[in-house]
């Protein structure tokens, strides 16, 4: 009796960057793949078997930490979330570090630049008349940010987007999806009371936060893990306010009569 062949498992080619800030390369691995695998499953066999000094940052394995990002054939991806199987067993696979942020070895970046925006970007100002426990929302209000809150951090869009991508220049001026994000959370949060004290979100998205350098390409909500759709719901309505907010007659004569109120 012969025994039919094991299809469930073959071998995969990889090239994985190796290297560090100094510089690297594309390094060549035939690994085996079993069935059901992700990405990062290779990674680690890659570790076990070929390559123990190859560098990965990871942690849940479950998609919800955002660690593990890196482009997967030139796409930014989480390596735990993208399956083996939409590859064919043919396709070479080809796993690179983020490539908007700084080398520090081999698949592992320093994404510092994005905890620098996130630290530029004030905090929700709550109503002074309200005591905690007493604030109350629409259910609409609720949903609209609930979405916004799902965001795991991976920096996926913030690598993707050509501003940040592209122009290394910008990085000074330009805050990045994941954090206008964060700017329209809260200039749409009908409690936020920021206005109160003398701080005009909308304003400092297109001053500070470079809201004027997004073109809504929409790449940065492609690569959305979480499927958050930022550019609709929330740049495109961030950049509408700004826009109002700058060049609306009426919204600027409804200004100066609060103003002198």
């Amino acid at each position: 009796m012969t025994t039919a062949p094991d299809t469930t498992s073959y071998d995969a080619h990889f090239k994985v960057w190796r290297g560090d800030v100094d510089g690297g390369g594309l390094e060549d691995f035939t690994v085996e793949v079993n069935e059901g695998e992700v990405v990062l499953d290779i990674i680690h066999r890659l570790q076990a078997t070929q390559a123990p000094d190859l560098a990965v940052r990871w942690n849940c394995k479950a998609g919800k930490c955002g660690s593990c990002s890196a482009e997967i054939n030139g796409r930014p991806r989480l390596l735990c979330m993208t399956r083996m199987s939409v590859f064919d067993r043919a396709e070479t696979i080809t796993v690179t570090p983020l490539r908007a942020f700084p080398v520090v070895r081999d698949l592992v970046t320093d994404v510092g630049f994005n905890y620098q925006k996130a630290r530029e970007v004030p905090a929700f100002v709550p109503p002074q008349e309200l005591a905690p426990g007493e604030y109350r929302m629409q259910q609409e209000d609720v949903g609209r940010s609930q979405e916004f809150r799902k965001c795991i951090e991976c920096f996926l869009c913030q690598d993707t987007c050509h501003v940040v991508r592209d122009h290394e220049e910008n990085k000074t001026a330009f805050a990045g999806p994941r954090f206008l994000m964060r700017v329209a959370e809260l200039d749409m949060h009908p409690l936020d009371a920021a206005d109160r004290q003398g701080l005009d979100r909308k304003s400092a998205a297109q001053d500070e936060h470079g809201l004027g350098y997004c073109n809504i390409t929409k790449c940065c909500t492609e690569v959305c893990p979480e499927g958050i759709r930022i550019t609709d719901n929330a740049l495109i309505p961030l950049k509408e306010r700004a826009a109002d907010r700058k060049y609306d007659p009426l919204v600027w004569l409804g200004d100066k009569i609060r103003r002198r109120q």
